[in-house]
């Protein structure tokens, strides 16, 4: 094969594996069940330009609440603990995002276990959340990497298990009026954390401190 071919054949082989990158948002197959209706979700951009799925009441006011009903995060489905993502690590996750949330929400509203201990007259909203996914996946492949050579190499790296991997916190929330019982916001979301040197590395809480902090952020930026 002269030159000319290696090179079409090495764009064309990484045309295909660029194609395989992953997506920056949740895929349906991905919904866990969580919330009650995916239904109107739509893609978008968060404050911080991430994007999300997300659907919000026509005439949604957040300043016309004074109280926010919230626990904690839940896990779901039940946790299934493996080699990669062991049940202290979810735990730390609940916990480090619960508290992250309840730190966001404390600044503008005051925070009640659930809807029957807010005050008489309180205007509340209930937030449901839960973590219901943490899992890797290979890395989509560089722009250094399409030349032919290189990306022969890089499919092999994939398929052993080398290239660096993303990891991936979902996360599924809700939004509803205690006064109604109807939702007024719903968000699906696929967080990024720390990349991972390869297929076999342990996923931490650790992995996702900065990337809670965004998504705190960028919900502090939704009820601003």
């Amino acid at each position: 094969m002269n030159m000319s071919g290696k090179l079409l054949s090495g764009i064309a082989l990484s045309s295909v594996l660029l194609v395989g990158c992953v997506s920056k948002v949740t895929d349906e197959t991905q919904y866990s069940g969580f919330l009650p209706s995916y239904e109107g979700l739509q893609k978008t951009t968060s404050a911080s330009g991430q994007p999300v799925m997300r659907w919000v009441a026509e005439g949604f006011n957040p300043d016309a609440y004074n109280t926010v009903a919230f626990d904690q995060l839940e896990l779901y489905p039940a946790p299934k603990p493996n080699e990669r993502v062991n049940l202290q690590t979810l735990q730390e996750l609940q916990s480090l995002t619960s508290l992250s949330v309840k730190n966001v929400l404390g600044q503008k509203y005051k925070l009640v276990s659930n809807a029957t201990a807010a005050a008489p007259g309180s205007r509340t909203l209930i937030l449901h959340a839960a973590i219901t996914g943490v899992s890797a996946s290979n890395q989509g492949m560089r722009w250094y990497e399409v030349l032919p050579v290189t990306a022969v190499a890089g499919a092999v790296s994939v398929a052993g298990g080398y290239r660096d991997q993303n990891t991936e916190l979902y996360v599924e929330a809700d939004l509803v009026d205690a006064t109604t019982g109807l939702p007024v916001a719903k968000v699906v979301r696929k967080v990024f954390g720390a990349a991972l040197d390869n297929n076999s590395q342990a996923i931490t809480a650790n992995d996702f401190k900065v990337a809670i902090k965004d998504l705190s952020a960028d919900m502090q930026a939704f009820i601003k």
